[in-house]
């Protein structure tokens, strides 16, 4: 097993992660994960399928799907939350993201002693049951060090991936089901003939002038 279950053992903590930074499209998917204590038993790991944890960007599309409700099953706790293009545009990606790991660690039960998150940027989260802010602490490439993170990051990237499927069944000319909304040759082409949906982050480049005034 190559990743840690825990940065502070003995502790209620969490793994966040986020999904969808870098699209042209649609929200951007974050999740909050509290493993459970028999995450630091290699054995334990192995009978219920977590040895296959990783990265979700390591991981092939059926892996992800097969971990999914493996992680949702024996997780202590775990909450998925959405943050819309529209809100991107308002408040830009990076605070989106954290945004969003912030309104999935809301709907933790319970809530978590300490917070481990993939990347360097965070801002002060304060549970709705407590007055002090959770202690927390940023790990670039978690995902890839921190079982927490890499549980967060595939239930981020399953559910993201989910909701393009269905944008596309309403805007078929993007392919979002599958380029899952990111900048290839073919969207900016689609884009240019169809011209923008609803779902598109006004304030990304989209490849045409667009008139934006996020604070509007």
């Amino acid at each position: 097993m190559s990743l840690l279950p825990y940065y502070i053992k003995g502790v209620l903590e969490a793994g966040c992660d986020e999904a969808g930074r870098g699209p042209l499209a649609g929200s951007v998917f974050a999740a909050a994960v509290i493993l459970p204590p028999q995450a630091d038993d290699p054995q334990w790991i192995a009978s219920v399928g977590l040895d296959l944890l990783n990265d979700s960007k390591q991981l092939t599309e059926k892996a992800r799907y097969t971990l999914r409700p493996v992680i949702e099953q024996y997780a202590l706790a775990w909450a998925v939350a959405e943050v819309t293009a529209e809100e991107i545009d308002r408040v830009n990606i990076l605070n989106a993201s954290i945004l969003g790991m912030q309104r999935a660690l809301s709907r933790l039960t319970p809530q978590p002693e300490h917070i481990i998150v993939d990347g360097n940027k965070w801002k002060p989260y304060v549970a709705p049951d407590r007055l002090l802010e959770t202690p927390a602490q940023t790990v670039v490439k978690g995902d890839a060090k921190y079982m927490a993170i890499a549980a967060a990051s595939v239930l981020a990237k399953t559910y993201r991936d989910d909701y393009m499927a269905q944008l596309h069944q309403q805007y078929p000319v993007y392919g979002w089901a599958e380029n899952k909304g990111y900048p290839t040759k073919a969207h900016y082409a689609a884009i240019k003939e169809h011209g923008i949906s609803p779902y598109h982050r006004k304030t990304f480049n989209l490849g045409i002038n667009i008139d934006v005034n996020p604070d509007a």
